[in-house]
């Protein structure tokens, strides 16, 4: 199937950076398995139940969205234990680590990536109980 994305040149040029130093044969085939490994970490992340202790990491630009992170931090304090905090230029970066229910910590991880001016949301589940 053909296809086509809106992707800044940006993250294109870096990504065709990355795939031709890895030798793969085509922009194609490191699309395919970028897309694979996508689908494997959500549906791990979906499959998860119990407790679990897990760490979210995300980056964003502070000026754009931090009112309306704040108030999704708020809405999740019961499984947010720690968090912490660093600007990188325009950007920050920031780490939850959180403790409680799967879907609990699922959602919070599925409302952070929402947000236009959040580039990416990364998650580690440490413990399951």
């Amino acid at each position: 199937m053909r296809t086509s994305f809106n992707i800044p040149d940006e993250v294109v040029e870096e990504f065709d950076a990355v795939w031709q130093e890895q030798d793969l044969e085509s922009r194609s085939r490191a699309v395919r398995e970028a897309m694979l490994e996508y689908i494997e970490a959500h549906s791990r992340l979906d499959a998860t139940t119990g407790e679990v202790v897990a760490l979210i990491g995300f980056d964003y630009r502070h000026h754009d969205v931090i009112r309306e992170l704040h108030g999704i931090q708020h809405d999740y304090q019961e499984v947010i234990l720690n968090t912490s905090h660093t600007h990188q230029g325009e950007w920050c970066l920031e780490s939850l680590f959180c403790r409680g229910p799967a879907e609990r910590v699922r959602d919070l991880t599925y409302r952070l990536r929402d947000f236009d001016g959040v580039r990416r949301v990364k998650v580690m589940v440490i413990q399951q109980e």
